[in-house]
C-alpha cells in the first residue's frame, strides 16, 4: 500500500529556515515558492529573472507521515527522484544522504519510527563548479541537466525539488521488489527465450498475452520460450506489436508489456568501408545506420528536449499530446537530448505503444566533463539507475554519451574518462544495444540553424545539397512565435517594436545565440525587403522556415543510403519563447512547420531537388524529380509537375517511375523553366502530384533590379 501526505517547503539562507508554504510532491520548491508569494506567470515578460534571487538557497521540505502498518510489514520510504543532492530525516535524524536525481532511493524507516512521524528532505543548493561563469560551465562536475543554468531555447532558471513519484509503502516477503523480462531473438527474429527477473520471497505465477490479448502462457516458471514472435516495428515500418505480461504474488500484481525487436547500428552505405577513397587512407566513418530486426530504417524525427522549466509538472496527458503529435507526422525516432531530464516512465511506455524509436543520451551537453574520482562516482551510480530502468522498452534503441562532447568548446574525446565509464557501464548492463559517445561523431552533422547566411549569401537549398554526412543529428529553421503567443508573454508596448534588452531579448528573440537570433529580422529584410510590421516577420519566418525544413529533411532522405538519419532541432519547447526552431510552441501548439515537416517524412512521397530558393524574374528554374521510398514495399507512381503563379497552374511534365524496390530512392527527369520577366507576385509554387500525395514548394520570385529601378522611379 502507498500513502500520500500534505507536504509544507521552506528556505534556508545563512542557517534560518523561512516562512512554510505549501509544496506539491512531485513538484518544484521554486514553483511552490513563486505560487506562495504570487509571483505570477514565469512566461510573461522578465518574470524568469525573479528566480535568480534563490539560485543559493537551501530548501526544506517537511510532513507528517500517516500509515497503517500490520504484522509482518516493513514501511519503507521510496522516491523515484529528487533533484539534486540532499539528506533524508526522520524526526530530525538524518538517514541518508543522497547526490543524484535519476537514481531511486527505497529506504527502511521501520526502527525509526517508535521515535515520531516527522519526515524532511533537506535540499542542498545547486551545484556549481567554483570558479565557473554563471552559465552551463557551473553543471560540468554534476549530473543536474545543464539546461537550467541557461540556454538559447532556456531561461536561466535552476529548479530542485521531489519532482518525481514519492511515497511511504508497507512491503512484506510477499511483496514484489523487482521485476524485469529480458528476452532473446533467435537468428531470424521468429522465436524468443523469455525470462524474468523478479525479487520476490514467495513463488510468483506469470501470465503472458499475445498482441491481440490472447493468453498464451500461464505458469510459474521464470523462463518462456515462444514461437511465431510478433516483432516490434517502429512508426511507418510495420505495428507496434506488445505482448502484455502480469506477475503475481499472495499481495502483489505487477503488470507491464514487452516489445521483441533487435537492434543494431550498420555501416552507411554500399562504399561506407571505402570512405574516404582517397589516400592517404582514415578509418571509415563509424555505423550510424540503424536497423531494426535486419531491416535497414531512415530514422527521421526531432530532437526531444524537456516540455516543461518545471520538471514535476510534466504529466501523462502532457507527453501523450505531444507524442501522438510526433506519429502523426511521420516520425520514426526522437532523440532524447542530453542536456535536458531523462523523461519519466510513462514517456518510454507511449514511445513503445506509438512505435516512436527513442536514443537517449546520458546528462552531458557541451562541457567538459572532467573526470574527479567524485564525479565520477555519481556518474556511475546515475548512468546505472538509468540504463536499469530504460533498457527493456521496445522504444528504446540507442545510448548516446551526450551532447556536442567532442567539440571545441567541450574539448571532451573518446579517452574522457567519464565516456570511457559510460561505454562500460552500457556493456556490462545492455550490451546488445549500440552506444556511441556523443553526437555528432565523424561523419555525422549539427547544424545549420538559420535559413540563409548572410556571409555566403546561400540557403539551406545550396547548403545542404553540397553537405555529405551519413546523419544530420541536428539541424534548425527558426521562426518568430505566432500573434497569440507573443500578446501572451509581451507587454502590449512592445509587440511592434522588438527591441533587444527587453521581454523580446528574455524569450529568445535576440543573443539568443547570434544578436539577431531566433528573430532573424535582418536575414528577412535581405531576403524579402524592408518589413512594415510584426505581422510581416511572422508571415515571411514561417515561409522560409516550412520551406527549409522540408527542403533539409527531403534532401536528406534523397542522399539515402550513405546518409540514413535525419532529426531536427528541435520538436517542442519549455515555456513561451518568441522566437525559435520548435515544431510545437510550448505547450502543444503545432507551428506550420510541423505541418511541413509532416509532409516530407511521408515513406513514400514525390520530391524536388531545387537549385535556389529565391529566383529573379527571367531566370530559369532548374530542380530534379524525385520519388522518396522509406517504405518495405516496392512502387511506381506517376508524378505529374505543374507550376503556379498568380493562382494559375500550368502544366510543366508528366514523369512515370517505374517500379521502385522496397527502401530505396529513384531520381528522375531535371526540369527547367524560364521564369516571366514580369510577375505581379514574390511567390511561386513549384506542384508534384502524384497517388501517393502532393508535394509543393513555394519559392520567392524577385524583379529584376532594372524593373526595382523602375518601381522607384514610378512611386518617386
Amino acid at each position: 500500500m502507498k500513502f500520500f501526505q500534505t507536504w509544507q517547503g521552506a528556505c534556508i539562507t545563512d542557517g534560518i529556515t523561512g516562512e512554510f508554504f505549501p509544496a506539491q510532491v512531485p513538484g518544484n520548491i521554486q514553483n511552490d515558492y513563486a505560487k506562495a508569494f504570487s509571483w505570477g506567470d514565469v512566461n510573461y515578460a522578465d518574470n524568469c529573472k525573479q528566480y535568480e534571487a534563490l539560485e543559493d538557497y537551501a530548501w526544506l521540505y517537511r510532513t507528517e507521515l500517516i500509515y497503517e502498518q500490520n504484522e509482518g510489514e516493513r514501511i519503507f520510504f521510496v522516491t523515484y527522484g529528487i533533484e539534486y543532492e540532499y539528506d533524508i530525516l526522520l524526526n530530525h535524524k538524518k538517514l541518508l544522504h543522497h547526490t543524484g536525481m535519476f537514481s531511486k532511493v527505497e529506504l527502511d524507516i521501520t526502527d525509526e519510527l517508535k521515535n515520531g512521524t516527522l519526515l524532511e528532505i533537506y535540499l542542498y543548493p545547486h551545484p556549481k563548479r567554483e570558479g565557473a561563469d554563471p552559465c552551463r560551465d557551473q553543471a560540468d562536475q554534476s549530473c543536474k541537466p545543464a539546461v537550467c543554468y541557461g540556454w538559447d531555447w532556456h531561461p536561466r532558471l535552476l529548479v530542485s525539488g521531489i519532482f518525481d513519484e514519492t511515497f511511504i509503502e508497507t512491503r512484506t516477503d510477499a511483496s514484489i521488489t523487482f521485476c524485469e523480462p529480458s528476452y532473446q531473438l533467435s537468428e531470424d527474429f521468429k522465436k524468443a527465450d523469455l525470462h524474468f527477473e523478479i525479487d520476490c520471497g514467495e513463488t510468483v505465477s506469470i501470465s503472458l498475452y499475445s498482441p491481440d490479448g490472447q493468453c498464451i502462457y500461464e505458469g510459474t516458471s521464470h523462463d518462456i520460450h515462444l514461437e511465431d514472435v510478433a516483432l516490434w516495428w517502429c512508426n511507418g515500418q510495420g505495428k507496434a506489436n506488445l505482448y502484455r505480461y502480469q506477475v503475481r504474488s499472495s499481495r502483489d500484481t505487477i503488470e507491464g508489456h514487452i516489445g521483441f525487436r533487435h537492434i543494431r547500428l550498420g555501416m552507411n552505405g554500399e562504399h561506407a568501408w571505402n570512405y574516404p577513397s582517397e589516400f592517404p587512407k582514415s578509418r571509415s566513418y563509424p555505423p550510424i545506420t540503424i536497423e531494426l530486426n535486419g531491416r535497414p530504417i531512415f530514422a527521421k524525427g526531432s530532437n526531444w528536449v524537456n516540455p516543461e522549466i518545471f520538471t514535476a509538472t510534466i504529466t501523462e496527458p502532457l507527453y501523450e499530446e505531444q507524442l501522438q503529435l510526433a506519429k502523426d507526422a511521420n516520425m520514426n525516432i526522437l532523440r532524447c537530448w542530453g542536456g535536458a531530464i531523462v523523461n519519466k516512465e510513462y514517456f518510454f511506455e507511449l514511445c513503445d505503444r506509438l512505435g516512436l524509436m527513442v536514443w537517449q543520451e546520458f546528462p552531458l551537453a557541451c562541457n567538459n566533463y572532467v573526470g574527479t574520482p567524485d564525479y565520477l562516482a555519481v556518474l556511475e551510480q546515475e548512468a546505472t539507475a538509468i540504463i536499469r530502468r530504460i533498457r527493456r522498452h521496445p522504444c528504446h534503441v540507442l545510448w548516446c554519451g551526450g551532447n556536442e562532447l567532442f567539440n571545441g568548446w567541450s574539448k571532451m574525446t573518446d579517452q574522457s574518462l567519464a565516456l570511457r565509464l559510460l561505454n562500460k557501464l552500457c556493456y556490462e548492463y545492455d550490451r546488445e544495444k549500440p552506444f556511441i559517445p556523443t553526437a555528432p561523431i565523424m561523419g555525422m552533422g549539427h547544424g545549420h540553424y538559420l535559413f540563409y547566411d548572410q556571409e555566403s549569401k546561400q540557403s539551406v537549398f545550396e547548403l545542404f545539397r553540397q553537405s555529405d554526412n551519413t546523419a544530420y543529428s541536428e539541424f534548425g529553421i527558426p521562426s518568430i512565435a505566432p500573434m497569440e503567443i507573443l500578446e501572451k508573454v509581451l507587454p502590449p508596448e512592445l509587440i511592434q517594436t522588438p527591441t533587444p534588452d527587453t521581454a523580446w531579448e528574455t524569450h529568445m528573440g535576440y543573443n539568443a545565440w547570434t544578436p539577431d537570433s531566433w528573430l532573424c529580422l535582418g536575414i528577412i529584410d535581405e531576403l524579402f525587403g524592408k518589413q512594415t510590421c510584426i505581422e510581416d516577420y511572422i508571415e515571411k519566418s514561417t515561409w522560409t522556415q516550412c520551406e527549409g525544413l522540408k527542403c533539409v529533411f527531403e534532401e536528406a532522405r534523397r542522399q539515402k543510403p550513405h546518409c540514413s538519419m535525419a532529426i531536427n532541432w528541435c520538436y517542442n519547447e519549455p515555456w513561451n519563447n518568441v522566437a525559435g526552431n520548435s515544431l510545437l510552441r510550448y505547450p502543444t501548439l503545432p507551428q506550420p512547420g510541423y505541418y511541413a515537416v509532416r509532409d516530407a517524412l511521408r515513406n513514400v512521397m514525390p520530391s524536388a531537388r531545387i537549385e535556389h530558393f529565391s529566383y529573379e524574374a527571367g531566370e530559369t528554374l532548374c530542380a530534379e524529380l524525385w520519388l522518396l521510398n522509406d517504405s518495405d514495399s516496392e512502387v511506381s507512381q506517376t508524378v505529374r509537375v505543374y507550376l503556379e503563379i498568380n493562382g494559375q497552374k500550368e502544366p510543366v511534365l508528366t514523369w512515370e517511375t517505374g517500379t521502385i524496390p522496397a527502401n530505396t530512392n529513384k531520381k528522375g527527369h531535371k526540369i527547367q523553366i524560364e521564369l516571366p520577366q514580369n510577375a505581379p507576385t514574390q511567390a511561386i509554387i513549384l506542384h508534384l502530384e502524384a497517388d501517393c500525395g502532393n508535394s509543393s514548394y513555394k519559392l520567392l520570385l524577385k524583379a529584376t533590379k532594372q524593373e526595382e529601378i523602375n518601381q522607384h522611379r514610378l512611386n518617386v
